[in-house]
């Protein structure tokens, strides 16, 4: 029972971020996966982020989802390491259009890569991968057993949280 009720939150909060994460030390890669408009909730964690004048300090730092692992870091270089995306607020903006920019082009199915445009020197990259509306993020986490239809919640796409 205790862990139906952890599965059922950590979908919760897959859901309350919008999309799913992951980082690939093999592949030296953050895959974030999601519709567009969950997606679209990076870019907006990026620039709420970067609005909030306590980040503004080297270290400064959020960490977002449910397992916490995705770390937002105030950096004097802009990059993509095993332990966060970072940069200067500028550059983290900046981030939040290429971000932008690059799902209003690609179709569901598609993937983006991101790190030349932001950092070419960074050690990983960012991966965008697109699916189709109404995607459901914890669908996408390996840890979390599949839920049973009748138990799915749907989420409008336009549903606003903290993504803190």
């Amino acid at each position: 029972m205790a862990g139906d009720i952890t599965n059922q939150s950590t979908r919760v909060e897959w859901r309350e971020l919008g999309f799913f994460y992951d980082r690939d030390d093999q592949t030296r890669v953050w895959k974030l996966t999601g519709s567009r408009a969950g997606l679209l909730r990076f870019r907006d964690a990026l620039l709420a982020y970067v609005a909030d004048p306590g980040n503004v300090s080297k270290s400064e730092h959020v960490h977002y989802g449910p397992y916490g692992y995705l770390e937002v870091m105030t950096w004097p270089e802009a990059g993509f390491d095993d332990h966060s995306i970072r940069g200067p607020l500028t550059d983290l903006a900046r981030l939040a259009k290429l971000v932008e920019a690059q799902l209003a082009t690609v179709r569901p199915g598609s993937s983006v890569l991101i790190r030349e445009e932001f950092a070419a020197d960074s050690p990983y990259a960012l991966v965008l991968e697109l699916r189709e509306d109404g995607f459901d993020p914890a669908t996408a986490d390996p840890l979390l057993p599949a839920e049973e239809a009748s138990n799915h919640c749907c989420h409008g796409a336009g549903q606003t949280t903290d993504l803190r």
